[in-house]
């Protein structure tokens, strides 16, 4: 008796290797065949090492002889007895060979601040994601896991505070904590901290209830139930059984936070709520852009440069989110 043949499995759909690879692997291997994912995943390095790698050269706080430090910036600003230096093209124009990204004000050159301006925009996003996945889980996984008058009580919490505009709410924050702040860092940086904080602080609300929805699920899951039949506590089963299935989740939360957060920071320091001067960030320094667009003399490169880096970053972080999406949830 011979056996039918078997057709060759369909090497698009399935691989054998699969078998053995695990999801997080499967996931790598999925993101990258996403082409939008990978050219977002290759223009955020390259923003990240120009940002954060020229750090060392942007910020010379410690160092005040320093043309291009936000100390020495400052100073000129404040100091209106000190005459600015002169501009490097009398004509408005920036200088191609020395000054490619122009001039502000000061005739020194925007390419630091711009840099830098990045650096503390997209600090702001990926820290504010973080604080944001970190308060959302943790409400999540408590009142989904509780039950009854704890979800209950969470879960109205989380309906008032979606109500309420976020910006009042980070207004609010700004006015309260930042006196409190400057007592234990240096007044730039209280306002930098206070934000970061405060848009974390209102972007968790949809993971709380991502999470919430997802561990009501898993709960009733028999591995949960056998971990309860051993005698495991509370903690131990959400941190090691329950938290561990709720990690792509997260994940694909955070990254798409990220864009949201950089936006919110941006708004608000370009209408002066957020980053002050001296620090610079892509939304004040667009600000300033609009300031200086006359019909006089157009200085459009103070606005361009800005705007472009944060559209750049914006596209390549949701591009990003997207892929991983995606990637970790392919039925999703």
């Amino acid at each position: 008796m011979t056996l039918p043949a078997i057709a060759a499995p369909d090497p698009l759909l399935f691989d054998g290797a699969d078998a053995i690879r695990s999801p997080w692997r499967m996931a790598l291997r999925r993101f990258r065949r996403n082409l939008l994912a990978v050219i977002g995943a290759v223009v955020l390095l390259i923003l990240l090492a120009a940002c954060f790698g020229s750090l060392p050269w942007t910020m010379g706080l410690s160092d005040p002889s320093n043309p291009q430090s936000p100390v020495r910036y400052q100073a000129h600003n404040l100091d209106q007895s000190k005459k600015p230096p002169a501009w490097a093209d009398r004509s408005g124009k920036p200088l191609p060979t020395k000054f490619w990204m122009g001039t502000d004000g000061l005739g020194t050159d925007i390419r630091p601040r711009f840099l830098l301006g990045g650096a503390i925009s997209l600090s702001i996003g990926i820290c504010s994601a973080l604080v944001a996945a970190l308060i959302g889980t943790t409400v999540g996984l408590i009142a989904g896991y509780a039950g009854g008058r704890t979800d209950a009580l969470l879960m109205r919490l989380v309906d008032v505070l979606y109500g309420l505009p976020y910006i009042l709410l980070v207004i609010l924050m700004r006015v309260a904590l930042v006196p409190l702040a400057a007592s234990v860092v240096p007044d730039i940086w209280a306002n930098y901290c206070v934000l970061l904080v405060g848009i974390g602080a209102v972007s968790w609300l949809t993971l709380a209830r991502v999470v919430r929805g997802q561990v009501l699920s898993l709960r009733q899951q028999p591995f949960v139930e056998a971990a309860r039949a051993l005698g495991f506590s509370n903690s131990r089963i959400l941190g090691r059984h329950i938290l561990p299935n709720l990690v792509g989740t997260i994940v694909v939360y955070a990254t798409l936070t990220v864009p949201a957060a950089v936006l919110s920071e941006s708004f608000l320091s370009f209408l002066g709520l957020g980053i002050a001067a001296p620090l610079p960030s892509w939304g004040n320094m667009a600000a300033d852009g609009m300031e200086a667009l006359n019909p006089v003399l157009v200085r459009w490169w103070l606005i361009l440069w800005p705007c472009a880096g944060l559209s750049l970053a914006l596209l390549a972080l949701n591009f990003v989110g997207d892929g991983l999406r995606d990637a970790i949830d392919p039925k999703g």
